[in-house]
């Protein structure tokens, strides 16, 4: 699957004068580079869920899995809108990164294949899965794997500020 290409827009509110877009290509370089990402959900009562985990950037999407027993499956399950964050915790350098969009669970084992070798190449063989019957199958049990394709990206450039917004075509 091609990846789609987003429309980038500078919000001059909030960059510095003379500031550009950031390139959608470092931008999604980033992305794929990160360690360690936040996701947000939201609890059936409507309060906010946020805890951190790794994903993968695979086909123009970031993948993470989870237990099916786990909080976050049970907010993704009545709710699928969701905010994966990254970035640093640095003031005047870096690029933090907004991706919104839906998770949707992925159940095509080739598709989980990939997911599953982007995981055990990004952070080694500690995270290792076999895939069956629509699933990781790893240590803790069965995982459900969920991708997140991106509606719209913020880019908070710092050190230099900037605040790129990418907004994605529809499919």
């Amino acid at each position: 699957m091609a990846e789609r290409e987003p429309e980038a827009e500078l919000d001059a509110r909030y960059s510095d004068e003379g500031a550009t877009p950031t390139p959608w290509r470092q931008a999604r370089a980033r992305l794929a580079a990160a360690e360690l990402y936040w996701l947000s959900t939201v609890r059936p009562d409507g309060r906010p869920h946020v805890t951190p985990l790794i994903a993968v950037w695979v086909a123009g999407a970031l993948h993470f899995c989870t237990g099916a027993h786990e909080r976050k499956a049970g907010n993704l399950a009545d709710n699928p809108h969701c905010v994966l964050t990254t970035g640093t915790n640095l003031l005047h350098e870096g690029l933090d990164l907004v991706v919104e969009g839906d998770a949707v669970r992925l159940t095509d084992d080739t598709a989980l294949r990939a997911v599953a070798a982007a995981y055990e190449a990004k952070y080694g063989s500690e995270w290792h899965f076999e895939v069956g019957d629509g699933f990781f199958h790893g240590a803790g049990g069965a995982d459900l794997v969920f991708r997140v394709e991106p509606a719209t990206v913020f880019g908070f450039g710092k050190g230099g500020y900037s605040q790129t917004r990418w907004r994605f075509p529809r499919p």
